[in-house]
């Protein structure tokens, strides 16, 4: 019985079945595109955060510029990415999405919305309702915590940031 076990178990249980499904979606999804975790989380980022330069994405993926410039290259070829010129300085090359890149990136998102609908059938529309309104407290309650993380690792005294608005 769901009622006799704890809540952090019961999230937790939940957590590693949405986890376990997800990533097996994700790497179904990397390997019929051919793509590398960080070439995936590169397009993703460019996909949801719109045009960056080649050293911010190494950061955010945390490799060097060079393996990051090695990276955009091969996604260059595949045409997922472009590089442009920026207006200002020369030098500093912005990174978007082609068309191409952004269809893939829609593609895998809609696996995902997919698997939803999948879980939506399971349920009966009362479930749905109580699932719905505790999904939403998790909601608010995480993004409350993730705004509290935030704000302290922008006052870090270290100067020293754990991820940074992914």
């Amino acid at each position: 019985m769901a009622e006799n076990k704890p809540f952090t178990q019961i999230l937790g249980e939940w957590a590693e079945a949405f986890m376990h499904r997800s990533f097996r979606e994700f790497k179904a999804f990397m390997d019929e595109a051919g793509l590398s975790p960080t070439q995936v989380n590169t397009l993703m980022r460019l996909h949801h955060k719109g045009p960056y330069g080649v050293s911010d994405i190494g950061e955010f993926t945390g490799v060097t510029n060079a393996a990051a410039s090695q990276m955009i290259d091969r996604l260059v070829q595949m045409e997922l990415i472009q590089r442009v010129e920026s207006t200002s300085d020369r030098r500093y090359k912005q990174l978007s999405l082609t068309e191409k890149g952004e269809q893939l990136v829609k593609r895998g998102i809609e696996t995902r919305r997919r698997w939803f609908e999948d879980i939506t059938c399971e349920i009966t529309p009362e479930q749905q309702a109580i699932v719905a309104e505790g999904l939403t407290i998790l909601t608010v309650a995480a993004r409350k915590l993730d705004t509290t993380t935030s704000n302290e690792e922008r006052s870090h005294p270290s100067g020293y940031q754990i991820g940074k608005d992914e």
